[in-house]
């Protein structure tokens, strides 16, 4: 008979007891080529020529590094969301007068909106995991990465956004359904070409925390607030897990929960506590790749709500620096969290990807394969596998 510890031991499956979470730094060849495309002075042709050759480099230091599912480094986009949202049938891209606020700058102004019904046919990322499919090595596996619909459901929801959404859909229903259904298409189509392994990433449940947080320090939470709270967390819930249901069994739907990432800066700081009923027991995906690499995290304690059936890659490395963590620390926090839930449920990665846009984090490439070795080598030693 299989135990429940002989299956979480044998990770032949995402996630790894060493892993990642999807981006990395974008070579100067590649910047290069996206700020002449912008210009108009390399056409689309030319640009794919590029990246191609810059993902097919990334693929092999991956792979040299040791991972054993590997990314396209999301190289072909500028946004770790927005792309894959204008990438879907009746969302469009839309300039704003301010971007999103950050706890040190301000990002480009740019956005989604709805322009008609939305689904989820055609999408390019079908093309994007092709082409990794057939550069990587036999027995490498593939990590297809694309934002939550929780993410693109707020997107849409934004003040600039909202008259857009409504005049299409008149009900939050009306477009969870059709959102989940598109996105449902898309995963659908990527397991088609062969994709095994999709993470969502998702900062609304970090955005939802850092809101419960900040209105508790100011004195601002009340009951009118807790109740806009659990509105949005069980929005959240269904529209992710309407998507992801009914999906093949061989089928791995990982999550990667953050409190933003643009240049080595962040948007919200507050604990799981406020979201860890219903996201880490209610929310129908394998694992969850958790940043907890400062104290803008909170504790463990809300792990002890993480579903029996469920993993957990502690993020305690962080991709914003290049310095590298004391090992010692980092084994003793892996230990920290077990109080809460088995060290055999367990894996290691840093917090979030080395670029969430294509601006990257201010470290060097150098740096940021050292953070892989680092994570690697700790959980070696944890783990021995």
């Amino acid at each position: 008979m299989t135990t429940t510890t002989q299956i979480f031991s044998n990770r032949t499956t995402s996630p790894f007891r060493y892993d990642f979470v999807g981006s990395f730094l974008r070579p100067a060849a590649l910047k290069t080529a996206r700020a002449q495309f912008a210009k108009g002075d390399l056409d689309a042709a030319g640009l794919k020529k590029v990246e191609d050759a810059a993902i097919i480099d990334l693929i092999q230091k991956e792979e040299a590094a040791g991972l054993k599912a590997v990314s396209d480094g999301e190289f072909r986009r500028s946004w770790w969301h927005l792309d894959f949202f204008w990438g879907l049938q009746g969302i469009t891209k839309k300039q704003l007068e301010q971007g999103y606020v950050f706890h040190d700058e301000e990002t480009r102004a740019e956005s989604a909106y709805v322009s008609g019904k939305i689904t989820g046919a055609d999408h390019p990322f079908v093309e994007h995991f092709k082409f990794v499919r057939d550069h990587v090595s036999a027995g490498t596996q593939i990590k297809q990465t694309i934002p939550a619909p929780a993410q693109c459901l707020a997107e849409l929801q934004r003040p600039e956004n909202v008259a857009a959404l409504r005049q299409v859909y008149a009900t939050d229903a009306a477009v969870v359904k059709d959102l989940a259904a598109a996105y449902h298409q898309v995963i659908e189509d990527l397991y088609a070409v062969g994709a095994r392994t999709i993470q969502l990433d998702d900062c609304t449940w970090g955005m939802l925390a850092g809101n419960h947080a900040k209105g508790a320090e100011t004195g601002e939470v009340s009951a009118r607030n807790d109740a806009v709270l659990d509105q949005n967390k069980q929005l959240y819930l269904e529209v992710n897990n309407e998507a992801i249901k009914d999906l093949p069994a061989d089928l791995t739907i990982n999550t990667h929960i953050c409190r933003g990432n643009y240049h080595s800066t962040w948007a919200s700081a507050g604990g799981y506590d406020s979201v860890a009923d219903p996201l880490f027991n209610r929310e129908n995906v394998k694992a969850y790749y958790l940043e907890y690499d400062s104290d803008r995290a909170g504790g463990f304690e809300p792990l002890k709500l993480v579903s029996d059936n469920k993993l957990v890659v502690l993020g305690l490395l962080t991709s914003k620096s290049g310095d590298l963590e004391d090992r010692q620390t980092v084994i003793d926090r892996i230990h920290e969290a077990a109080q809460y839930i088995p060290l055999d449920r367990l894996c290691l990665s840093t917090q979030c990807g080395f670029a969430s846009t294509e601006e990257g984090n201010v470290l060097t490439e150098a740096q940021q394969w050292a953070k892989i070795a680092l994570v690697k080598s700790i959980a070696e030693e944890v783990w021995g596998d």
